[in-house]
């Protein structure tokens, strides 16, 4: 049997709703700012839902292979492009010309991410005209284009995979690459995860759907995880990566470490294709999966970035999920929803809270959940309230449960270099 690698992170990148950029984004998400605000992207004025948390546009991005730059013209592919740019260099992975100093076989790339839609109007005016995309319009459309965006950037000629398990697909996505590294099948993974979802046919159908927060008269309080009054989820888009490497590929290219990858946990729910279970029993089997991975019990953990996603089925099952994974720590640890700030990200989610979390990790500042004025007793959790908890924390878990009852759930720990490792990075970013 193969002796099992400690995996290390060594670089994060993210754009969110927030800001671009890792320390935009903490720095807003420590203050408990808030990113949702009326659509600007389109005319909303006739639609049930008319507010969003829409990423910024961190325009073209440098360093992209022209080989691959046609995958970066669109705003999926320049999130992703800029998020998988940020973590390269914040890993030291590129040279003074943004090339990739690294890569080849030993390296491979995980993404999570959905098919891009164009625009409904777009489409209907040129099937009237008679005209229909080319390839080249299409290529940056299909899940896989920020996967190959990635491999192409970061040089890594490895294993590649896309996983799209909707709102579980980067968090699925990171933890697969931190069991490609720990097997020994590669020395580094690049992982995450990118959606861009402000659009018509996505307000509508999630509209139709009846999962969205309608309230238009106030956007700032509409996502409000865990508040007996939420009543629904707001949309957001981003993106989130991580440079993930065994820990002796680390130390042999001298790379200072951000943290550690320690657990990682999966279920499915074989329950209904919209609804959480009403136990939290896959969230509970997801939960208990990564501590076992991790080797640790539940009074190991010091936060929970939870699911959160202010709808009031997930919130009262993720709860009990907790309850159940927990026991009698589960009132004891502090857990807060980042979603309330940013909205759900949905295929982007996971990978940008697991940088979050491994933020709360090395920071030792715990983010609050905005907009939780009214505790549903059906949540009875340590909330992280209203404002930022400063706390020593060893490990922290991160949660996503996606449609279709898929769950993902990773453990991000502080590092503890040892004899003879790379040292831990020291400061904030």
């Amino acid at each position: 049997m193969r002796e099992r690698r400690r995996v290390v992170v060594t670089g994060v990148g993210l754009v969110t709703p927030l800001g671009v950029g890792v320390r935009a984004t903490w720095e807003a998400v420590v203050a408990g700012r808030n990113a949702v605000r009326p659509i600007t992207r389109f005319d909303a004025a006739d639609f049930p839902v008319r507010f969003a948390a829409e990423a910024p546009d961190p325009g073209p991005v440098d360093g992209v292979p022209d080989e691959v730059r046609p995958l970066a013209a669109d705003l999926k592919g320049r999130l992703a492009a800029w998020a998988v740019r940020e973590a390269l260099a914040d890993a030291g992975w590129l040279d003074d010309a943004g090339r990739s100093r690294y890569g080849g076989p030993r390296v491979g790339v995980c993404v999570g991410s959905e098919a891009a839609r164009p625009s409904l109007a777009d489409v209907v005016d040129r099937t009237r005209g008679g005209t229909l995309p080319s390839a080249a319009e299409l290529r940056p459309m299909a899940p896989s284009a920020p996967t190959e965006l990635a491999a192409a950037m970061a040089g890594a000629t490895g294993p590649r995979s896309t996983i799209s398990t909707a709102c579980t697909s980067s968090n699925q996505a990171v933890g697969e690459a931190l069991l490609r590294v720990r097997r020994g099948e590669v020395d580094a993974m690049i992982a995450g995860g990118v959606d861009v979802l402000v659009d018509p046919i996505m307000i509508t159908g999630f509209s139709l759907l009846g999962a969205l927060s309608t309230r238009n008269d106030d956007p700032a309080r509409a996502s409000r995880p865990f508040d007996r009054d939420r009543d629904g989820f707001v949309l957001g888009e981003g993106a989130g990566f991580l440079v993930l490497e065994s820990l002796d590929h680390a130390r042999a290219r001298g790379a200072p470490v951000l943290g550690e990858l320690t657990g990682f946990g999966c279920s499915c729910n074989a329950y209904r294709i919209t609804d959480s279970h009403p136990e939290g029993r896959g969230a509970a089997q997801s939960m208990r999966g990564a501590l076992d991975d991790a080797g640790l019990s539940p009074a190991d953990i010091g936060y929970i970035n939870a699911h959160g996603t202010s709808t009031p089925m997930n919130d009262p099952s993720e709860t009990k999920g907790i309850h159940a994974a927990f026991g009698a720590h589960a009132r004891r640890v502090p857990v807060s929803s980042t979603k309330s700030m940013m909205g759900h990200l949905v295929a982007a989610c996971g990978s940008v809270e697991a940088v979050l979390a491994l933020l709360a990790v090395r920071e030792g500042v715990l983010p609050p959940t905005i907009n939780l004025e009214h505790p549903d007793p059906e949540c009875d959790l340590n909330h992280v309230a209203g404002e930022a908890r400063r706390a020593e924390v060893r490990h922290a878990m991160t949660n996503a449960f996606g449609f279709g009852g898929s769950n993902g759930t990773l453990i991000l720990s502080r590092y503890e270099p040892g004899p003879g490792g790379p040292p831990l990075r020291r400061g904030g970013r």
